[in-house]
Parts: C-alpha cells; sequence; structure tokens
C-alpha cells in the first residue's frame, strides 16, 4: 500500500503539550470572568487545531497522564524528583481540556501505573504494524526512540507549541548522529535533567555519540569500557549503574492493553451543542469560531436549539433629528443617566464626519458638518457638563476640538477603566471591550474590501455599546482603582490631547546639521574599526560581528543566544571591560553614533508644517501607570551627552511665546520610598533639605558628609535606587564594576542603618503574595500572579517588579495629579502660556511673555502639592529659550 492510501493514526501527549502551553502563553492573559485560568487549554487547542487542519489524520487520540507515579517510580523513587509542584493555575485545566476534547468527539486516554509516553508508544506500534501512517506529538524527547520510516515524531519547539519540528529517520540522524532508536542510549549516558537521571559525569552529547557510532549500543560500549582512557573512561567504569538504570527507565512500553481496537479511535464529527457549551464556559470566541469551522468541513452533528437562552439585546436604529426634536432628546437623555457618545473621524485631517449619541433604550446619528445651525442643540450640549461616556476619548476629544467644537462632562471611558481592571493586558479597544465583558460581538465591515459594503457598527452602534460596557467595567473596578479612575484618569485626558495637538517647536536646521555631523562620525568610525581588523564587515549584523570578535580575534564568548553568541550592547560593554580591543571600542562608539542619528532623523520627519512635533501619549498600557510617548518617542532623549543636549537645544518656543520653562521632581523615586518606609533617617535628611546620597554615604561609610567622596556617592545612589527595583549583590557589583562581596557588605550596611527600607521591601513581596497584587499610595492596584508561579525565573521577575511597582506607580500618580490641576489653573486663571511634554518626571511650557514668574509659582505649587508625603516634594524649574537652556 503506498503511503497516500495508508490511513494516519495522530497520538498525542496531552500532559506534555498542556504544559508547554501553559509556560508560553502568560497565565493573566487567559482567564474566565469566575478566575479560571485558560492558558494552557487555549494553547493546545490552538495547536491541535492546526495538526487536524494540516495533517487530516483519519484516526486520532490524546494520551494523558494520571498522576506522577508509574512503575518507574515504584523501582526509582527519585524519577523526576526534582519537579516542582503542579502550579496552581495549572491545576484544573486538564479535566477541562479533557472535557473540550470530548464535545469535540476525540478520545482522550489514560492508564493506571504507566505515562503518556508508553500508551504513544503502543499506538504507534501498533499503528505501524497495521499499516497506518503515525504521527506522534510530544515535548519528551523519549519519544524519539518511537521514530521510523512510518512513525514521525511532531516536536514543539522552545517558542512554545505554535512550531512543531517533524522527525523523521533522516531528520534524527541529521540532529544527534544516531539511529532513532539509538537515542535512548545517549540519554542513558548523558542523564536526563528533566526526569531527574544523572547520568555519566562529563559524558556530554557528542561523547555519547561518538561511543555509540564507535562501539554500538549501551551493552556494547559497557562491554569496551576498558578501553575508554582518561577521565570520562573512569566516570563511565565508575557510574554505570547510572545508565543502565537510566536505559531501563526511559525505554517506552509498548504492548499496554488499552482496551481498544485502532478503529475505534477514527476521527468523528464534533458535537456541535457541547463544543459551543464548554467553549462558551472557557470563554473562547475566537477558537469556538475555528472548530465549528473545521467541524463543518467535517460534517459536525448540529446543535439542537436552545429555546432558553436569550439573544443578546440589537442594538436601536438609529435616528435622524435635528433641532428642537433634537434639543428635546438631548434633554430627556441626560436626565435619565449619561449618554454614550461616538464618533466617525476623517483619516486625512482628523476631523468629526459622524456623530452617535446613545440612552439605553434610542440612538441618535448626525451627519455633523460644521456651521450648520439646526446642530446647534448638539453642539451645546456638547460643550455643557453634562455626562458622556466615550470609549478610546482621547483621539475623540482631539477630533472635536480640530473640528471647532468645545467638549466638556467626559463622564468615563470604559478603556481607561478596563485597563485599570487588568494593567497586564489591558483591552485595546470598545471591540474587546464588548468581546470579554458583555460576551457579544461588536459588528464591523470587512476590513479587505477597498470600499466596504458595510462600515460596521457606525457611531450611533458604538455609542450605545459604549453605554452598555460601562457598567460591568465599572463593577469590577476596586474602590481605590475606581477614586484613580475619577481622580487622576479621566481629569488627564483632556490635557493630554491638548498636548498632542499644540506641540512643540522643533528646529530643522539644527538637526539636520547634526544629522550630517554624526553621518561623518559614523563613517569616520567605521573606518578606522575596518582598519582594525584589515578588512570591511557590516557593523550592524550580528552575525558578521561574531564571527570578527569570537573567530577572528579569538575574544572570550558571551552569553549564548539561538544564532551564536550576543553582540548586544551590554554583552559588548561587559567584553570590553573585561579584555578591551580598539575594534571593540571604536564599534561601541560607531553605534552610539549611528543610534543618534536614527533618533535626530525620526525627529526631523515628524516636524509638521508649521514647525512643530506631535507625539502620542500612550495613557493606557503600562501596569505601573506610567505614561509613554510615540510616533515620535520623545522620552527617549539623552540628557547626560553633548549630543543628546544638542538635540535639546533645538526644542523651541513659538515665535508667539517668549521662553521655555522646564520643571521635574528631584529623586520623587527616593521620596516616595522614604514615605511608605517611614525610615527615620530618610526622613531626615529630606526634611532637613540634605543631600540625599551624600547624606546616606555618610552613615554608611561613618564618615561626616563632607568626606563622602564622588566615589562614595556614585555607590550610594546606585545601591538606593536599585533596592527599589530588585537589585541584587551581583547586579550592583556589575553596575559598578566591584568585588560581589563589596557589593554584599555594601547593601548589608546600607540596611543595618535603614532597616525601615528593608523590612519595608520584605513586606512589599509578602503583602503582594497574600493580595495577589500591590497597590500605590493612591489605590492603584496591579496585580502579580506570578509571585505564586513555580517557575523561579517568572517568580524572581514578579518579586522585582513588585518591588518597585508602589514606588514607580505612585510616582507616575502624582505628576498626573499635577498635570491635571496645572492645566486647570492655566485655564482658569486666563493664562496664555501652556503645556507641552511630559518627560517622565519633568514637564516642559511655553511661556507667553510676562507670564514667567506666575507660571513658575502656580507650577512649583501645583506639583509641589500633588501629594501628602511625609517628606517634600522638591520641584527644580529652569526657563530659557530652548529645551537645553532651561535645563537646571
Amino acid at each position: 500500500m503506498s503511503d497516500a492510501a495508508k490511513p494516519t493514526l495522530l497520538v498525542v501527549d496531552g500532559h506534555s503539550l498542556a504544559f508547554r502551553a501553559f509556560y508560553a502563553l502568560p497565565v493573566d492573559s487567559f482567564q474566565t470572568r469566575d478566575g479560571q485560568h485558560t492558558n494552557a487549554i487555549h494553547g493546545f487547542l490552538s495547536m491541535f487545531l492546526n495538526l487536524l487542519r494540516n495533517e487530516k489524520p483519519t484516526h486520532v487520540a490524546v494520551a494523558f497522564d494520571i498522576s506522577r507515579h508509574s512503575f518507574r517510580t515504584r523501582e526509582y523513587a527519585e524519577y523526576k524528583g526534582t519537579r516542582g509542584e503542579t502550579p496552581s493555575e495549572f491545576i484544573g485545566q486538564v479535566p477541562l481540556l479533557m472535557e473540550a476534547l470530548a464535545a469535540m468527539n476525540v478520545r482522550t486516554l489514560q492508564k493506571e501505573d504507566y505515562e503518556a509516553d508508553d500508551i504513544l508508544a503502543t499506538l504507534a506500534k501498533r499503528g505501524d504494524t497495521e499499516g497506518y501512517q503515525v504521527l506522534v506529538v510530544s515535548g519528551d524527547r523519549d519519544t524519539i526512540q518511537l521514530v521510523n520510516d512510518d512513525v514521525t515524531l511532531l516536536y514543539p519547539s522552545v517558542q512554545g507549541v505554535s512550531q512543531l519540528k517533524r522527525y523523521d529517520p533522516a531528520a534524527v540522524m541529521e540532529r544527534y548522529g544516531v539511529r532513532p532508536e539509538q537515542y535512548p542510549e545517549i540519554a542513558a549516558l548523558v542523564g536526563e535533567t528533566s526526569d531527574n537521571l544523572p547520568g555519566i559525569n562529563k559524558v556530554g552529547e557528542k561523547t555519547a555519540v561518538k561511543w555509540i557510532n564507535q562501539f554500538g549500543g549501551l551493552e556494547e560500549i559497557l562491554e569496551h569500557a576498558d578501553e575508554i582512557k582518561g577521565v570520562v573512561g573512569q566516570n563511565l567504569r565508575d557510574q554505570k549503574e547510572n545508565a543502565i538504570r537510566n536505559r531501563r527507565l526511559n525505554r517506552l512500553v509498548n504492548d499496554l492493553d488499552l482496551g481498544l481496537a485502532l478503529d475505534e479511535l477514527e476521527a468523528q464529527p464534533l458535537d456541535e451543542a457541547a463544543v459551543r457549551d464548554v467553549f462558551g464556559r472557557l470563554e473562547f470566541k475566537s477558537l469556538l469560531d475555528r472548530v465549528l469551522k473545521l467541524g463543518a468541513e467535517q460534517g459536525a452533528t448540529p446543535a439542537a436549539p436552545a429555546p432558553e437562552a436569550e439573544p443578546a439585546p440589537s442594538a436601536p436604529a438609529p435616528r435622524e433629528i435635528l433641532d428642537e426634536e433634537l434639543a428635546g432628546w438631548l434633554v430627556r437623555a441626560q436626565a435619565a443617566e449619561p449618554a454614550g457618545l461616538g464618533l466617525s473621524i476623517q483619516r486625512q485631517g482628523g476631523q468629526v464626519v459622524g456623530v452617535g449619541i446613545a440612552s439605553h433604550a434610542e440612538t441618535v446619528f448626525l451627519a455633523w458638518q460644521p456651521g450648520r445651525t439646526d446642530y446647534a442643540p448638539f453642539e451645546a450640549w456638547l460643550a455643557s457638563d453634562a455626562p458622556k461616556i466615550l470609549a478610546d476619548a482621547k483621539p475623540q476629544l482631539e477630533a472635536i476640538a480640530r473640528s471647532g467644537l468645545a467638549f466638556d462632562g467626559l463622564a468615563l471611558d470604559p478603556l481607561l477603566a478596563a485597563w485599570l481592571v487588568r494593567p497586564n493586558l489591558t483591552e485595546k479597544s470598545l471591540g474587546d471591550l464588548v468581546d470579554r465583558y458583555l460576551d457579544e460581538t461588536l459588528p464591523t465591515g470587512d476590513p479587505n474590501l477597498l470600499v466596504p459594503i458595510d462600515d460596521g457598527s457606525g457611531p450611533a452602534t458604538d455609542a450605545w455599546f459604549t453605554l452598555r460596557v460601562a457598567v460591568p467595567v465599572l463593577n469590577a473596578l476596586s474602590d481605590g482603582g475606581r477614586r484613580v479612575l475619577a481622580d487622576i484618569e479621566l481629569p488627564l485626558v483632556g490635557v493630554l490631547a491638548a498636548m498632542e495637538l499644540r506641540g512643540v517647536a522643533v528646529a530643522h536646521p539644527e538637526l539636520a546639521t547634526l544629522s550630517d555631523e554624526l553621518a561623518t562620525e559614523s563613517a569616520r568610525l567605521a573606518g578606522e574599526a575596518f582598519a582594525e581588523i584589515g578588512r570591511e564587515v557590516n557593523l550592524g549584523s550580528p552575525k558578521q560581528l561574531q564571527e570578527v570578535l569570537f573567530d577572528q580575534l579569538g575574544m572570550p564568548k558571551t552569553r549564548a543566544t539561538k544564532t551564536g553568541f550576543s553582540t548586544d550592547a551590554s554583552a559588548l560593554a561587559d567584553l570590553q571591560e573585561s579584555n578591551p580591543h580598539p575594534f571593540l571600542g571604536l564599534l561601541l562608539q560607531h553605534r552610539d553614533a549611528t543610534k543618534l542619528r536614527q533618533m535626530v532623523e525620526t525627529l526631523d520627519k515628524a516636524i509638521g508644517a508649521d514647525g512643530r512635533v506631535r507625539t502620542s501619549y500612550g495613557q493606557i498600557g503600562a501596569a505601573t501607570g506610567r505614561m509613554s510617548s510615540n510616533d515620535p518617542n520623545l522620552q527617549n532623549i539623552p540628557v547626560r551627552t553633548e549630543d543628546g543636549r544638542r538635540i535639546r537645544h533645538a526644542f523651541g518656543h513659538g515665535p508667539e511665546f517668549a521662553e521655555l520653562l522646564t520643571a521635574d521632581y528631584s529623586q520623587i523615586e527616593m521620596r516616595i520610598m522614604a514615605h511608605l518606609s517611614e525610615d527615620p533617617g530618610l526622613i531626615e535628611a529630606f526634611n532637613a533639605g540634605e543631600d540625599l546620597h551624600r547624606f546616606v554615604g555618610a552613615r554608611i561609610f561613618g564618615v561626616s558628609p563632607e568626606e563622602v567622596t564622588p566615589n562614595m556617592r556614585t555607590k550610594v545612589k546606585a545601591m538606593s535606587y536599585g533596592l527599589a527595583y530588585g537589585l541584587s549583590a551581583f547586579g550592583l557589583s556589575k553596575q559598578l564594576r566591584i568585588e560581589q562581596s563589596e557589593a554584599k557588605q555594601l547593601m548589608t550596611d546600607y540596611f543595618a542603618r535603614f532597616g525601615s527600607v528593608r523590612d519595608y521591601l520584605r513586606g512589599v513581596v509578602e503583602q503582594a503574595k497574600i493580595d495577589g497584587y500591590t497597590e500605590t499610595i493612591f489605590g492603584r492596584r496591579r496585580p502579580f500572579p506570578d509571585l505564586a508561579s513555580p517557575n523561579r525565573v517568572l517568580r524572581d521577575n514578579a518579586q522585582r517588579a513588585a518591588l518597585n511597582s508602589p514606588i514607580q506607580g505612585s510616582a507616575a500618580d502624582i505628576i498626573k495629579i499635577a498635570m491635571s490641576a496645572i492645566e486647570r489653573d492655566l485655564r482658569d486663571r486666563g493664562l496664555a502660556s501652556r503645556m507641552l511634554l511630559q518627560v517622565h518626571d519633568e514637564l516642559i511650557f511655553e511661556v507667553a511673555a510676562g507670564e514667567g514668574d506666575e507660571l513658575e509659582t502656580l507650577v512649583r505649587e501645583r506639583m509641589g502639592g500633588a501629594a501628602d508625603l511625609l517628606v517634600p516634594l522638591e520641584v527644580s524649574v529652569g526657563r530659557g529659550p530652548n529645551w537645553d537652556a532651561a535645563a537646571h
């Protein structure tokens, strides 16, 4: 029988692939409303559906372990003994996965006292014997031994379960240098860390392969053990029992009585009703669509009607009303509750072209055009303080302003509220909110049509869904989250919209000159670098740099990557520190010059026709609450280099303004640390107005403040900030380039004199483990589910982030509060000066003639009074014709 005519048996290691999916997908991104984690189920099913579609198997089975105990653990109690406890988030997902597979009419198999691999081995052997093409899907390398001409292993890549490597006999030979049935001999000699099976000391894969190819199997190798010289030969003779035991345990059982014939594994049509039920409870809408599409191709059993299920409400058909009728409708709508508002915005020009307004019962649509008197009631309502709910409000407020309209009364932005509920994975659109909180689908147009027949929901329907989704989103917020939303985030929306519209003046000639100079400098550095190695290479190619550094120059290897050894900035900086070389120094300088030139060119291209650059502030996204700047990023311009200061020199003021004013917080994170830890020493330093790092240095090194050297101050500063970010003694030693013992002693001395800081940092993590989240001073929460993860890397990362989150988040809250207060004061006082930029803890203003002193006083008061801390919030202010000159 030809291969094409043979039936295909697909057998999958359920536990192996589910665990890989669990670690490949973020836990907190896949969770039902009742708290059930589903990342392992989602990842497995997504992979499984791809397999069914691509491989089109005629017969299918998925095998699962029953427990960790089997005949192998009875024989060797330490077998798999190093594996940690099953993650709490994984517990409960396998039964739900098996339920989903049952709904798809996929047979699942388990066998007491045996592992899933043994079931796979039995099915593979039977399938091979009975004339099947067999596909084995497993992440356990023991299954390599099953491969032959009719059995192919599909093995997941390191990225997770989305990519599968096909192993036939040729692929096994190419990868391991042995036949598939010989692979267990390698594993027996080398050992298997994941199974807690120690091998022969100093015997790696290459040595094992060499022995196998020289002598044969493990028995033959042991027979010739006396011929193997050196340390490895002696180790083999001394530790041969390890290899014998490993081979006994890694041999898969292929003759289990599974109580079924292969015919019983024939692929069956799925049960649509059962699939809808299970996938609905798991909240897998996209996967449900994929399953049903596949099921339709296979002839699924149709679902019986379910009359008891209430259909989702339909959006009211929008009415088009004007003048007095519109005015009356708006009065009635706002009397009951806030109204939903949605806009259609021009792609070119960004002005409003359509307006949707919604109550729960009705919607209104306006094909808005400027200057029409019959829209006057709408314009008056829009400018009033009548409460309005907009999803993704900031760009809509900007469109309103561009259209010459006034706006007031923003009562809620559900996207902002949803971000405060789940800051680690914010819903990014109204459609996402509708999907998650209403379990419905927002109508959308076909994005593949050049001229859409149906443009989807339209602004009136958007407004209606915005109004409906607001209730469940608000209900999901904690009391602290509601306060943060009302007092900090919502007032900031209009402020950011205004800042984005204003932009900042940037001088093109200055940037063009700097770009040319950087291009010349880059070329010079490249030429000198090429002279050092006697040839030209692509300095931006990691592969070519690896060949130069590690082969030609013979430099020590950096950390290993998937494509060789790292050539990133930190790795090369460490290499230059430990093994300086002229080529390496020139390479690092060339990288700096090239990166800076790219920054300058990006900034230059962003200058508009009016000579101003407009960034876009990301209010939603960062889990800590900090804002980002995008297209272009104005928060990453270097400040400590001469070229960075030249870039800032190009930022000036418009001709109708007199100067720029900059204001930033001095050591705000350390001040928040002092407040939260209530450490008497830190509080004393700040309240006395002393140089913090000199004060701390005097305490740690046992000298007077005047005797604290610059080097001492640098060490103290690095440690003070590093502690708030979970910096270890190793990290501190690397940063300061000192011995790890010195860094450890430095930290010990620090905590001996500032013990409340140590107690606070310990307490933050311990409390977060209990609560599952951290909180800022103002009540902003950040969840940390990975604090309970058995994965050490994930757990350590979560602990470091939990240390700093209350501090960094509180700093973000404070400057946001100050920004809203300053913008309000500028408006209320009728000042022409205006706020242009926010760069982390710094604000930049354009100052109108004669308003400099009043603006400076206002800014100092509002920034200094944004929070009531145990220590003062110190604000540094500078003024000048450009950003660099206004530095302080």
